[in-house]
C-alpha cells in the first residue's frame, strides 16, 4: 500500500499488531460460551471512517480519520445464585485481564466494566491548499496521529435513567512515523485521482502521543417506558481529555427519535468528536432498530498538538481558538447483527485566520455476534 520499503514494513507491523489486538482475544473466549453460568459475552467489530469528501468535498483541516475497534461485552446472567468466586474465576477469559487492571478505577465492586474495546486508529490533518509545496505560515500544519487504544465502559441504571461511564487510553505517535503522508498520497493516486499533497515536508515532527479520555453520558427517556411506537430520548454528556495530543473539557447533548432506542447510545465517532457506543445490543425479538439524531458538543481546549505544534521541539503552529463547537446529525439502522450509521459534522473555526468551517461525514459499519 505504501510507497517506501519503510512504509511497507511498518504498515505490516501496525496491521499485524492491530488486528491481533482487535480479533485475537475474542475468539478463545467464544468457545467458553456454552459452559458459562455466571456471564454471557457478546462481541462487536466496528469500522469507522470520517472524511471531508462527504462534507466540504476538499482536503482541509481534519481531512480523514480511520478507527477500527473490537469490543467484548460481558453481562451477568439473570440468575447468579450459583455463581461462586471459583466459578467466576473458571469462566474468566477473553479481555477479563483488562478488566482486572482497570476495574479498581471505578471504585467499588458494583461498578465493574461492562465493555472493553481494543482500538486502532489514524487521523490526518492538512491546510486548505495541499498543492502548495511551501510552508503556509497562516494555515494549520500537516500532521498525522497513529495510535492503539483501550476503552472501558461501565453502565448502570438509576430509576429510568441509564448512566454510561467511559475511560479510554490511547498511545501512539504524531509525525512522519504516523504514515499519514503515505496514506494520503497513496489514496489520492490510486483511489480518488486527486491532486498530490505537496506540503508534507512541513509536517509536525515525530513525538510520542498520550491521550486519556473520560466521559459520562446519561440516557433520559422522553416517552413512556417500554413504549412500542416512535420513541424520543435525550443524552446529555460531560467529558475531559488529558495528554500532549489533546487536553480539553467538553459538554454536549443529543436528541434521538426512532424505534428501539436502547439498542445503543449513539453512533461511535473519532475523538475529539462527541462519542457514542462501540457496542450495540441486538435483540432477536426486535431485529430492526433505527433512529435519526441531532446533537451539539462544545469543547474548551488547553492543548491541541495539531494546532499548537510539537510539545518538545520547534515546529510550525497557528494560534488556536480555545472554544470549539460541533453540530452533528445523522441516521442509524440496525438489522439483526449489523449496524450502519452515517453522520454529518459541522465544526466551528479552530484557529485564528481559518477561512472556512470544517465539514465532514462519518460512516460506521458494525457487526455483532
Amino acid at each position: 500500500m505504501f510507497q517506501s520499503k519503510r512504509g511497507r514494513r511498518w504498515q505490516g507491523v501496525c496491521w499485524f499488531l492491530g488486528m491481533g489486538l482487535l480479533l485475537g482475544w475474542g475468539f478463545p473466549a467464544q468457545a467458553q460460551n456454552s459452559a458459562e453460568k455466571c456471564y454471557k459475552r457478546n462481541y462487536t467489530l466496528n469500522f469507522l471512517g470520517e472524511n471531508d469528501l462527504w462534507g466540504s468535498g476538499s482536503d482541509q483541516h481534519f481531512t480523514h480519520g480511520t478507527r477500527l475497534s473490537f469490543v467484548e461485552s460481558r453481562q451477568e446472567v439473570d440468575d447468579t445464585s450459583s455463581c461462586t468466586p471459583e466459578q467466576r474465576e473458571k469462566e474468566s477469559g477473553g479481555l477479563d485481564f483488562v478488566r482486572t487492571i482497570f476495574d479498581p478505577v471505578w471504585g467499588d465492586s458494583s461498578s465493574n466494566t461492562s465493555q472493553v474495546s481494543l482500538i486502532l486508529g489514524q487521523n490526518i490533518f492538512t491546510p486548505e491548499d495541499i498543492t502548495n509545496p511551501n510552508l503556509i505560515v497562516n494555515d494549520r500544519p500537516y500532521a498525522g496521529w497513529l495510535y492503539l487504544g483501550v476503552g472501558l465502559i461501565k453502565r448502570h441504571k438509576s430509576g429510568r435513567i441509564w448512566v454510561f461511564d467511559t475511560l479510554e487510553l490511547d498511545l501512539g505517535i504524531v509525525g512522519p512515523e504516523s504514515y499519514a503522508e503515505d496514506v494520503q498520497t497513496w489514496w489520492h493516486k490510486n483511489i480518488t485521482d486527486s491532486p498530490r499533497p505537496a506540503g508534507w515536508n512541513h509536517q509536525l515532527k515525530n513525538e510520542p502521543g498520550l491521550l486519556v479520555n473520560l466521559e459520562r453520558k446519561w440516557r433520559l427517556e422522553l416517552t413512556p417506558e417500554n413504549y412500542e411506537g416512535i420513541q424520543v430520548d435525550f443524552l446529555p454528556s460531560v467529558g475531559a481529555a488529558l495528554g500532549n495530543v489533546y487536553t480539553y473539557a467538553s459538554v454536549g447533548g443529543m436528541f434521538r427519535l426512532g424505534v428501539n432506542l436502547p439498542v445503543d447510545y449513539g453512533p461511535p465517532r473519532i475523538r475529539p468528536g462527541a462519542q457514542g457506543s462501540d457496542f450495540f445490543q441486538f435483540n432477536k425479538k426486535k431485529p430492526v432498530s433505527w433512529y435519526a439524531y441531532a446533537g451539539v458538543e462544545g469543547r474548551a481546549l488547553a492543548v491541541n498538538i495539531f494546532l499548537d505544534g510539537n510539545t518538545f521541539t520547534d515546529s510550525h503552529s497557528v494560534d488556536k481558538k480555545y472554544f470549539v463547537g460541533d453540530f452533528h446529525a445523522g441516521f442509524v439502522l440496525v438489522i439483526y447483527h449489523v449496524r450502519v450509521a452515517f453522520s454529518q459534522v459541522f465544526r466551528s473555526s479552530e484557529f485564528n485566520g481559518q477561512k472556512e468551517l470544517s465539514e465532514f461525514g462519518s460512516l460506521n459499519f458494525s457487526v455483532a455476534w
